[in-house]
């Protein structure tokens, strides 16, 4: 093209774009756009985002400024853009894309991952492109950018692709305005690119591969009935073919999983609708560019191993998301492999998903029969995100990660740099500064040195890419959590005084306002369920309503508490926890009662002995005990093997009753379940099927949160409810609740991107840590706990 001659009448106007604006393709397409309307200039990116100088006529200016914001590339994101004029120059000869500039200080937004797109996938398919089963194939529109990147700005020196040189042909192709993959950082071919590699485990019988040869020899394992270990964008999978029972349950065995459900890859959406319910909503979830493990109704006749999701009402559902993944199931004329893939996180139970190769061939010893590896490093781990599609198309995130991260929230309210370190269940950092906060990969459960190492290493990245220097760190306030350990030696380290420490329920209501975008002028009713949460008077809360705004809280009511022999401990024993709701209840463990024949006689007698004497038992409030409760004392669940499956199976069976039954389980005044319990034990005398006993305690909750909500109202004159904590992940609980309070006139806060698990605490924490009125890291309202 002919550079445009600069004339008299030529304006110029320098422009900063502000967002998610590096790593999505912004400048080439500032480009394509300024050549469209024959404009001069640069664009470069910068530490706050992107900045362009545009001269020509006055009217080509004004469009390029009005398309600029309207039409942005497919992955980005627009915030904000400032105008200013400056003086024409008629030096520019065509308009270019300048190298980043480093010095002037600010921020800008780097994408989350996201999947393959349909460009990609049509040229991996092609036996005529160059790219043809590249397993690294990429452009501006996909791919990996938040586990590659190492800094900012968004460039290909500071990605994880750096020690790949590109090849003449990519480097054209980079360097070509009109391709689609200009100046897309991770983009490189089978000539230079990152290569694979098949690591057969020892005394496996399996035969080392590279390339080609190892994806097909990894899917000859998975047909075969072996497990893989797959390298993906943000760590490693543990891989088996869904359908063979063997399969799953070797898997299931190494892994100590327990009964906890695994979620399954199919090899596409058809694939995925032969085995699950799926409406338009959750079909739009599972084909977004983020492709998160979607939670679906199986259908009867899928053909899956009994192993892969039992006592489960939902099963995991997502569809490839990397070259890797496509080439796995294999492109048409492969030899055929399993088309229903379990892809559960590459790790150990209780540790974090590993990345680093070296550590994957240690850490999955004994896992794995062989490992599927590449050769680019990842920067970052990062889970699959899950979530769940609810009856009116809205989606709620159970587990925020990739696809999400580091996306930004905007806050209602501006904050102090801070950083928010969670809990210890389900942890996820947060950092926020001004009106954004940035939440960083799931971490896990903070039980051991390796996830305290990665939550280490989460809160650097998240810090690097966000530019965020705290000024104050934020946790939980229970006492014995690792995750406030480690806040204090964290706000040590950068020489920040002691952290504020946030009580667990006011963090969970705080985050369900911030999501909804409440400013905290005016207090809400908090219904805040879950299964443990440091109380104010040291015992374990988890059934609360709270009033609260970000200054504070009161503790307007509570589910009546017991002894949980054993503490957390005791979490594992959901019978035991229904023989202590019993004995508060003063309600005998006759033999016929199914906790009871649960338990041996010595087990009986001890905790007999720990319940008189108190020994050994803590008083917990939390719903989510009472959920566990129920689960074995209606016969469904006894000993569980990882959280919340009691509450879980209790959930799969209030589902198979749903329908039909209408009735609930009436609570007692001051929110006391002793008549829900005598309930329970009168229906299973009556021989009530387990199904309908479930479904009348879900309708019983459910109405005690609207006989709760009223009473509040009628005290303090509120009528917007936030329904928060883990409890609230449970559809069936979430949606009866919902349906009442709404019918009652009130307005109803419910979680969407921000879990309403421990995953989401930390931005509560961060808006509380915000508000706090006393330097002693406390919200100190006069009216915090009843």
């Amino acid at each position: 093209m002919t550079a445009p001659t600069t004339t008299a009448a030529a304006v110029r106007r320098r422009v900063t774009v502000r967002g998610t604006v590096q790593g999505v393709g912004f400048r080439p397409h500032v480009h394509r756009l300024a050549a469209d309307l024959a404009l001069t200039g640069f664009v470069s990116n910068t530490a706050s985002g992107v900045l362009i100088e545009v001269e020509g006529t006055a009217a080509g200016v004004e469009r390029f400024c009005a398309r600029l914001a309207g039409e942005p590339p497919p992955l980005a994101t627009v915030t904000a853009v400032a105008v200013e004029e400056v003086p024409a120059t008629g030096a520019d000869p065509g308009f270019t894309i300048r190298a980043t500039e480093q010095s002037a200080p600010g921020r800008t937004l780097l994408p989350p991952d996201t999947a393959t797109c349909a460009d990609c996938l049509r040229e991996l398919a092609d036996p005529a492109d160059r790219r043809h089963r590249h397993p690294f194939i990429t452009c501006t529109h996909c791919g990996p950018r938040f586990t590659i990147a190492t800094g900012m700005p968004y460039d290909r020196a500071v990605t994880t692709m750096s020690g790949f040189p590109m090849c003449p042909a990519c480097a054209r192709e980079y360097g070509a305005p009109a391709d689609r993959r200009f100046h897309a950082q991770p983009v490189a071919c089978p000539d230079c690119g990152p290569r694979l590699r098949l690591v057969p485990a020892p005394g496996s019988g399996v035969r080392a591969a590279r390339d080609g040869a190892a994806l097909a020899g990894a899917r000859d394992l998975l047909a075969a009935g072996r497990i893989v270990a797959v390298k993906g964008v943000g760590g490693y999978h543990l891989a088996c073919d869904a359908s063979d029972a063997r399969a799953v349950d070797t898997l299931r065995s190494r892994k100590a999983r327990g009964d906890k459900p695994f979620a399954v890859m199919c090899a596409d959406l058809a694939e995925a609708e032969r085995i699950a319910e799926i409406g338009t909503a959750e079909r739009a979830a599972l084909t977004s560019v983020r492709r998160p493990i979607v939670l679906l109704r199986p259908r009867p006749a899928a053909r899956l191993a009994p192993g892969v999701c039992p006592g489960s009402p939902h099963l995991g559902v997502l569809l490839p998301y990397t070259p890797v993944h496509t080439l796995l199931f294999g492109l048409p004329g492969d030899p055929p492999g399993p088309r229903v893939l379990v892809m559960t996180s590459g790790n150990r139970s209780g540790e974090p998903i590993v990345t680093d190769d070296d550590e994957a061939l240690t850490r999955l010893s004994g896992l794995a029969d062989a490992w599927l590896a590449h050769d680019r490093p990842i920067a970052s781990p990062c889970d699959d995100s899950l979530l769940r599609v609810r009856a009116d198309g809205t989606e709620q995130v159970l587990r925020r990660s990739r696809g999400y991260a580091p996306s930004p929230l905007r806050l209602p309210v501006p904050v102090r740099p801070a950083l928010a370190v969670g809990g210890d269940l389900k942890n996820a950092l947060c950092a926020g500064e001004d009106d954004l906060a940035w939440f960083g990969p799931h971490i896990g459960d903070m039980g051991d040195l390796a996830t305290l190492e990665a939550a280490v290493r989460a809160e650097r990245h998240v810090r690097r890419l966000t530019g965020v220097r705290p000024g104050l760190i934020a946790a939980d306030r229970h006492p014995g959590y690792h995750s406030a350990a480690w806040a204090r030696r964290r706000a040590r380290q950068l020489g920040l005084g002691e952290p504020v420490f946030v009580q667990h329920h006011h963090a969970h209501i705080a985050s369900a306002m911030a999501e909804a975008g409440l400013d905290g002028s005016t207090p809400v009713i908090g219904v805040a369920f879950d299964g443990t949460g440091y109380g104010d008077d040291g015992t374990v809360w988890g059934g609360e309503l709270l009033v609260a705004d970000y200054t504070g809280y009161r503790r307007l009511a509570h589910l009546a508490p017991a002894p949980l022999p054993g503490g957390d401990a005791g979490v594992a024993n959901p019978c035991r926890t229904a023989l202590a709701r019993l004995w508060a209840a003063g309600l005998p463990w006759d033999p016929d009662l199914p906790c009871v024949a649960a338990c041996a006689e010595d087990e009986l007698r001890l905790l007999e002995g720990q319940l008189r004497r108190e020994v050994g038992c803590v008083a917990t409030s939390g719903m989510g005990r009472l959920f566990d409760a129920v689960s074995s004392l209606a016969g469904v669940c006894h000993r569980a093997g990882h959280e919340a499956q009691a509450a879980l199976e209790l959930e799969a069976q209030a589902c198979a009753a749903w329908g039909a039954e209408t009735a609930a389980y009436p609570f007692g005044d001051r929110f006391d379940p002793a008549p829900v319990l005598r309930a329970v034990v009168a229906d299973l005398r009556r021989g009530t099927p387990a199904p309908v006993i479930a479904a009348r305690f879900h309708r019983g909750v459910a109405q005690v949160v609207l006989d709760l909500c009223r009473g509040a109202r009628r005290a303090t004159g509120l009528t917007t409810v936030a329904l928060t904590g883990g409890v609230f992940a449970n559809a069936l609980l979430e949606s009866a609740s919902t349906g009442l309070l709404h019918g009652d006139g009130f307005t109803v806060l419910l979680h969407g991107e921000v879990p309403p698990n421990d995953g989401g605490l930390a931005l509560g924490q961060l808006l509380v840590a915000a508000h706090r009125r006393s330097g002693d890291g406390r919200t100190t309202p006069s009216d915090e706990t009843e």
